[in-house]
């Protein structure tokens, strides 16, 4: 047997072993992520794409490592690699995940305008998106952020007659904003009223008693709702605590986001 023969076989193998050994690892990273537990998927994420480069399957891992650092608040990371997957995997079945979690990212920082870009972008780009009911949820709350309710209500509209039965147009009616990141705040809502004056009384009694207390307003249907919150909490497991502590002062509370 010739030699290059030899060593093209000694490659293969060790070509076979290389990949078995990916698929293995990219399980481990996705078991880590579904656990909720992030910084282990990118470890061992971070690992595997120092040796992966572009291996054909490589695109899922950049993808499940990009949500990681998302959940885990690392936006300018996920945003750098949401855009390797638009640039460099032309034919990726997650180029379009990737283009909705670059919105998300802007969303996230509150740069609304270039979130908005990505999200009508791929609105344009494939109008019978998996994504639409989705993209017109984010587009109601950005409109709703910029004080634009015409642009909120629009899309809230859109989205409930298009997809009556879906998550998103129920979130549209009485929600916590979405989307929902690890470094974001976290706080607890206490009260929802269709007045004001209400609202603003339950802040009061609230601050008067040593909470941080604020009255949110949001528009649906034309229809203001004020919803009284209390706290801006850095994780979750704080906002568990507060809503326990309210929750034995006869207060309804829900953890939001």
């Amino acid at each position: 047997m010739k030699k290059n023969t030899i060593k093209s076989i000694v490659f293969a193998l060790s070509l076979g072993l290389a990949c078995n050994a990916y698929a293995l690892n990219l399980d481990k990273v996705k078991g880590n992520f579904l656990k909720g537990d992030y910084k282990s998927a990118i470890r061992e994420g971070e690992k595997i794409m120092a040796g992966a480069g572009h291996l054909p399957d490589s695109d899922e891992l950049y993808y499940i490592l990009g949500l990681c650092y998302l959940k885990d608040g690392n936006l300018l990371r996920a945003s750098d690699i949401f855009e390797i997957i638009i640039k460099e995997f032309k034919a990726s079945r997650f180029r379009e995940e990737a283009r909705v979690c670059l919105g998300d990212v802007y969303y996230l920082k509150r740069d609304y305008d270039k979130a908005q870009s990505y999200y009508q972008g791929l609105l344009k780009d494939d109008p019978k998106t998996k994504f639409e009911p989705m993209i017109y949820y984010r587009l109601s709350q950005i409109g709703f952020k910029k004080g634009d309710t015409a642009q909120g209500n629009q899309y809230l509209d859109r989205l409930k007659q298009l997809y009556p039965l879906n998550l998103e147009s129920k979130l549209g009616q009485e929600s916590c904003d979405l989307p929902v990141s690890s470094a974001f705040n976290y706080s607890v809502q206490v009260g929802s009223f269709s007045s004001a004056s209400n609202a603003n009384n339950l802040c009061r009694k609230l601050s008067g008693s040593g909470y941080t207390a604020y009255v949110q307003e949001a528009v649906s249907e034309g229809k203001a709702t004020y919803r009284v919150r209390v706290g801006k909490l850095d994780s979750r497991a704080q906002a568990l605590e507060l809503r326990n502590r309210l929750s034995s002062e006869g207060y309804p509370t829900k953890i939001c986001p």
